[in-house]
Order: structure tokens, then sequence, then C-alpha cells
């Protein structure tokens, strides 16, 4: 059977029996069922992750038909660390996991399950390895062992970024009054289903698999990961796969990206930013003044941190992984702490789109200027000195514009999450 026939009849056994919320997830099942006979070509291999808000979503169901259809499966529903050690380091009979129930592994008893987080983050890539300390006697030895595997998850809710980041994310849900499709059966379907993995094995024995497989345009870094093993299957299989893996590679893609929350740190670059331009861009805002404005920003988390404001040091100590710190600035006939924008315009950069109808490069359109010494003035901006506009000018003309595209909820969301280098639902590519 060409490879393309058997791909083909993967992908119809599983549309029997599991309600897929899109033709991109099944698509994209039926290339990981593949990949999981071709891992030995792959550097890594994407988790496929089934999870739900609630459950009666078909996720089990989803595992259980996978299950008769990828190589060597192992169903892993409270499987101790130890035996998933053993299984994955037999590297003559490395299995296929399918790991049932996974939010009792990231739900409250986490702590009590980091072996296990470890090895699902570790075995994504072939150089993962997993160490354990043996004893025998007194003796004492570190035996490492082998962590890569093809793992499909299943559980309620969401996954930690460190799984999500390397996962095929299908979001199940349960099934409207128009969406049928057949009761599995375990003993009248399993059998099928082992025949037609059977053949997808087979199909697959000889493939040429290419090396560097073509990605779409913008998937690149860990999204590259994640999806270079499947469309490298389907780009040896050929007939119509490549394109419906590319096109799936992309709404996944897409999805992902649009969907992610940004972080506490980068929603705090991004009020830092606001508060800049609605105190008309100085150079540098006090520290008082500048918490001020954070607190003041309705619906900011910024008042009610672990039932505590925002304070200086707290502002400092999360600004510091940026290499962002206070400086003395004078205001008045004083000196106060305080931030330089120059200071934090770098991180602004790097981290946040660029606002709508500003060039790529300066969140606010001018040079920056060189770090000033001593105590900077905290009242002077930088389109009184660089461009000639005045405050009341760039407030009437350019801060409204800046201001409502940081402060649309969505708008926000969408374009926070497609930095380093993605492309938001609205096709805005954002530099690296």
């Amino acid at each position: 059977m060409p490879p393309s026939e058997a791909l083909d009849a993967t992908e119809a056994f599983l549309g029997r029996f599991v309600c897929f919320p899109s033709e991109y997830a099944r698509v994209a099942t039926s290339l990981w069922v593949a990949h999981s006979y071709l891992l030995e070509h792959f550097d890594s291999t994407p988790r496929l992750a089934f999870l739900s808000p609630e459950p009666g979503s078909g996720k089990t169901r989803a595992l259980e038909v996978i299950g008769s259809l990828v190589r060597r499966p192992m169903h892993a529903v409270h499987c101790t660390p130890a035996a998933l050690f053993r299984a994955v380091g037999d590297l003559d009979n490395r299995p296929t996991i399918l790991f049932d129930e996974i939010d009792s592994v990231f739900g409250p008893k986490a702590r009590e399950n980091e072996e296990l987080r470890a090895f699902l983050n570790a075995g994504h890539r072939r150089s993962g390895l997993t160490f354990r300390c043996e004893s025998v006697g007194n003796t004492h030895t570190v035996v490492s062992f082998a962590s890569f595997a093809a793992v499909a998850l299943a559980g309620l809710h969401d996954v930690p970024d460190t799984i999500a980041t390397r996962s095929v994310i299908v979001k199940m849900r349960r099934r409207g009054p128009g969406e049928a499709v057949e009761p599995y059966r375990l003993r009248v379907h399993e059998p099928e289903g082992l025949a037609i993995g059977e053949q997808l094995a087979a199909a697959l024995d000889s493939l040429v698999i290419p090396e560097d497989p073509v990605l779409p345009a913008g998937v690149t870094d860990r999204p590259a990961d994640v999806w270079e093993p499947l469309l490298a299957v389907a780009e040896g299989v050929g007939g119509a796969w490549p394109g419906r893996a590319a096109e799936a590679c992309l709404h996944f893609v897409a999805g992902r990206a649009g969907a992610a929350e940004p972080s506490l740190s980068l929603l705090l670059l991004a009020d830092l930013r606001r508060v800049f331009l609605e105190a008309g861009n100085p150079d540098a805002l006090a520290t008082a003044p500048l918490l001020a404005g954070l607190l003041g920003l309705e619906e900011s988390p910024w008042r009610d941190l672990r039932g505590k404001p925002l304070d200086p040091s707290g502002l400092a100590r999360r600004l510091r992984g940026y290499e962002i710190r206070s400086t003395n600035l004078r205001v008045g006939a004083t000196v106060a702490k305080g931030y330089r924008q120059v200071d934090l315009s770098d991180a602004w950069m790097r981290y946040l789109p660029p606002i709508h109808g500003e060039p790529v490069g300066n969140p606010f359109g001018g040079v920056p200027q060189k770090p000033a010494t001593g105590a900077t003035p905290a009242t002077h901006t930088h389109h009184q000195e660089e461009s000639g506009t005045n405050r009341a000018q760039f407030r009437e003309e350019r801060l409204p514009t800046a201001v409502a595209a940081l402060t649309d909820d969505g708008a926000t969301r969408e374009a926070l999450a497609a930095t380093s280098g993605r492309t938001t639902a609205g096709g805005h590519s954002v530099g690296a």
C-alpha cells in the first residue's frame, strides 16, 4: 500500500470514533501517529495534548483509538516514574506513551510529580536524559536513562507552558446535537486499528524522510521544533499531505499565539509604556508617580499581588530580569529614585509590539538618547528636544492613538502574544 493511502486509512479510522474540533486536528493527529514509527529520523518529538475544560469531551476515547494505531502503545495512567524511565530507556522496545488524566500530574499535587514533569520536559529532544541515583548495598551510582519518546497526553484544563510550547494542543469539546461518531468497542474495533497500524508501519518502512522539510513562512524557533517531524512525514508521504500539513501547522501556530496569555512581566512592561505615554512621554519618571500610574490602571493586577499592591522593591525585582534598574532622578530641588525611558525602551522594543503608526525599533518613534550621567531630570521629553513637537501637540495628535492601541484589551493580548517573530491573526508581523 502506498504511504499516502496508508495515512488516509489512518485518518479515516480516527475520524470514525473521535469528534475532532477541526480537520486540522485530525490531520495533525494522523501525522503524529505516523511519526511514532519514524522516531529514529527526528531530533525532537512533539507532545500531542488533548485538553478540555470539562469531562466527557472525548479525550480518553482519542487516546484509546490512537493506542490501536501507534507503535508499541503504553497506556500510562498513574504510572510511576521508575516504570517510565525503564520502559523508555529500553531503546530496542521504546514505547509510545499515552498518558491519561495528566491534570493529576500538573494539578494541586504537582510537587509530588516533579520526576514525571522532568521526564515530559526532557523527553521531547533526542538528547534528553533523566538521571537517577541507584544504590546497591553501600554503593551509590548515578544512572542515566534516555527520555526521548513520543508522548500523547489527555487531561482537564491546561498544561504548564514548558509542556504547552512543546505540544500540538487539541482543544476537545463535548459533541453537539449534530455531531455523531461511531461507538468504539475495544473488542471489535481494536483489531481493526491494529491492522491499519501494521499497514501504516509497512508503508512507512522504506519512506524517504527529508532532513530539512519545508516550513511555512513565520514558523520558527520552538514551533518549528514541534512541527518539523510532522511536516517531514507529510513531505515524505506526498500526495495532498504536504499542503494539508502546512495548513494545519499554520492553524495551530497562529492559534497558540492568539491564545497565549502574556506573563506578568510582559504586562508590566506594557503598562509601564502606557504610563509613560499618558505622562507625556518624559525622559524619566520617579518611582512614586510611576507606581501611582500603574496602580491607577483599570483592571490591572498591580493593586493586588497576593493581597498587596506592587511596591518599589517589587517593581525593581520584576524589572531586574530585563537588566532595568532604578537610578537617581532630579525632581525640582530634590533627588529621587526612578526609571529612565532610555533604560526601558530596549525591553519595550524587544518584547512588545510597536505602537500602531510608529517605526519598528523605537516604541515612540523618537531617537533613543544616550544614557545620562548623574541625576537625570524627570520632566524632559524626547519629542520636545528630538523632533521639536511640544507636549501639547504630542498629546493632541499622537498620544490618543497610541494609548487607544494599548488599551484595546483584545488587540493588546493578541499583540503581546505575537512577540518573537510570530504573526498575529490580523497579519501584523513582529520582529524577534
